[in-house]
């Protein structure tokens, strides 16, 4: 406990200098002591109560470990507090093969549909109670977000602030509007600075991504405190894994980018050591939309900072490689992911609350490969959000369409069943990679385009956002013709099978193999080396036909291979595997079991 003591003190002192960092501490370590005190074996608040699946998984995840993720409100009925209702529907539909839920942001709030958070440490009235939280933990490991890196502009703490009063007046960040900031990297169009009338006349107040958004200011011990207590506040409620949104701004520095400083990692690290001290299963995941290489440095040595990075290069990169009907560049990327210790792996997603991110492909597509698919989802029926460039250009920044629709042209002349088809191939990706995968919920359900809600908002982001009535969904579902019974049915299965194979563990080798260039194929082999996966993703919309040596994969050469998700068995010649591919087909097939 010590050693992990003086990382934390390092941490800190990195930042404050000794002398703060001691008194940081002297607050912070009764704290943790406290935290530590009240937690057993099984960090849920009621282990009796969860499911078996959910009970036998230790602090580090393993091919279980599979991740919802959904608003609070998210499916609504008439009575019923909106948490409450997405439990029970939660338990009946996915329980079984989900073992942890992201709720987003449940916090009161003012805009960005929970990202401008009032107060931190209370859930919105309007979805429930801590209690309807601490429910839904008895069934499903919770993520909880942590929106540390701004607040609500009608925040008690803002509100403090622009009144003068102590200590709120060193929690946010004032620059003279004069000052150059053309350095700083911005991921809105948004002005960097907002005017704010104070008890002290007009301050220009810091708002990274939007007036209602502000920053708040990590050159205050004071401030830091408060944010790490915080954290210890979600663990107490139930948190198993904290998202820190945004966390690649939480340091400025005049005259820099402001994003991935030093002083950034050195905060993440004081994070991670506080876990580690009163938490060790709790795992921090950052979200950084970024290029590749600037994301994954939150990885910090494999030890000291996350355990868990999203994977912002997937999405966009498998949705060109559909469209381009070319799995080549997706190969010779994920071919290139590794990770820095077996403390660490990848958050990989398809589709989330916000948008799909094309700063991650930066250095992966040549310029106009990206403005291709600003195009074909504007053809799609998306929409486009731009950012601010250094020389106050605007380009894009992420593209606002449901995957579904990403994927498949809502306007084309083609039958359902293939679309269904390719989205599901896609989203085989996901769950055959080395990670952990995250499940939006409107993919889960094969979601379209909700433009008619972008209307009423006025913002892009609300194409995927669409909120469900209980009655409305489960009437979809059990309707076999309905799209949402087609893709959740099989969706279901794909996910059953993921959770059910060993050599799907995040951390279990990966192989990538290059068959054809229209299918995406890798190799996942179990820890014990007792089975091999030979996973096979064609992505294109017609037959290919393959001729593969499998002893040269280092799959068993015995007389059969079984596909996984469909239990067919496929015949082995010798050494020789011979098939087709449909369009858009999938296969996971897994040689023979404990042939060492």
């Amino acid at each position: 406990m010590s050693t992990t003591v003086e990382r934390l003190r390092a941490s800190l002192a990195s930042v404050y200098g000794s002398a703060t960092a001691g008194e940081i501490l002297e607050r912070l370590l009764p704290r943790i002591e406290e935290v530590r005190a009240k937690r057993v074996t099984s960090p849920h608040t009621d282990a009796s109560s969860m499911s078996q699946q959910t009970q036998s998984m230790r602090t580090l995840p393993d091919q279980r470990e599979v991740i919802l993720i959904t608003y609070g409100d998210q499916i609504q009925e008439e009575g019923k507090p909106p948490l409450r209702t997405l439990c029970e529907v939660l338990e009946s539909t996915v329980s079984d093969v989900c073992s942890g839920v992201h709720i987003l942001p449940f916090y009161p709030y003012t805009s960005d549909d929970g990202f401008s958070v009032v107060d931190y440490r209370q859930v919105d009235p309007a979805l429930g109670d801590w209690e309807e939280i601490r429910r839904l933990g008895r069934r499903f490991r919770l993520m909880f977000d942590a929106v540390i890196n701004h607040i609500s502009a009608s925040s008690p703490w803002f509100q403090a602030f622009l009144r003068g009063e102590a200590p709120y007046t060193e929690y946010f960040i004032t620059v003279d509007p004069s000052v150059d900031l053309s350095s700083v990297v911005r991921p809105r169009t948004s002005p960097l600075l907002t005017p704010f009338a104070t008890v002290d006349g007009v301050k220009y107040v810091w708002t990274t991504f939007s007036a209602d958004q502000v920053d708040l200011n990590y050159r205050s011990p004071v401030l830091l405190y408060e944010i790490l207590d915080l954290l210890l506040f979600y663990v107490e409620q139930g948190a198993q894994r904290i998202r820190l949104d945004a966390v690649g701004f939480l340091w400025k520095e005049i005259g820099t980018s402001c994003i991935h400083l030093p002083q950034t990692h050195a905060l993440i690290q004081a994070m991670r050591a506080m876990l580690d001290l009163a938490a060790p299963d709790v795992l921090l995941i950052t979200e950084t939309n970024v290029p590749h290489l600037e994301n994954i440095s939150y990885f910090g040595d494999g030890y000291n900072e996350a355990q868990m990075v999203y994977n912002f290069t997937l999405p966009p990169l498998t949705l060109y490689t559909f469209h381009k009907q070319d799995a080549t560049l997706l190969s010779e990327w994920a071919a290139s992911l590794s990770t820095p210790s077996e403390q660490t792996t990848f958050f990989n997603f398809m589709a989330s609350h916000d948008g799909i991110g094309v700063r991650p492909l930066e250095g992966v597509l040549r310029r106009e490969e990206i403005d291709a698919l600003v195009e074909r989802t504007l053809r799609h029926g998306g929409l486009v959000s731009y950012r601010a460039a250094p020389d106050g250009s605007q380009v894009p920044y992420e593209l606002n369409i449901v995957y579904f629709d990403a994927l498949n042209d809502p306007n084309a002349d083609e039958p359902l069943a293939l679309q269904v088809d390719r989205f599901l191939a896609s989203q085989a990706i996901l769950l055959g990679l080395a990670g952990v995968p995250g499940i939006y919920v409107h993919s889960l359900f094969g979601s379209r385009n909700w433009r008619e809600g972008v209307t009423l908002t006025g913002q892009n982001r609300t194409i995927n956002r669409r909120k469900f009535r209980r009655n409305e969904l489960e009437t979809l579902l059990n309707d076999p013709t309905s799209l949402p019974h087609q893709v959740f049915t099989r969706y279901h299965r794909l996910i059953a099978t993921r959770t059910g194979e060993p050599a799907f563990h995040p951390n279990a080798p990966q192989q990538i193999v290059h068959i054809d260039p229209a299918i995406f194929a890798f190799v996942r082999t179990r820890l014990d080396s007792s089975r091999r996966v030979l996973c096979l993703h064609n992505v294109a919309d017609h037959e290919i036909q393959i001729r593969i040596d499998v002893s040269a994969l280092g799959l068993r050469p015995g007389k059969r291979l079984v596909d996984l998700i469909s239990g067919r068995e496929l015949s082995l010649y010798g050494a020789q595997l011979e098939m087709s591919l449909p369009p858009y087909g999938v296969y996971w097939l897994g040689d023979e079991i404990g042939m060492a």
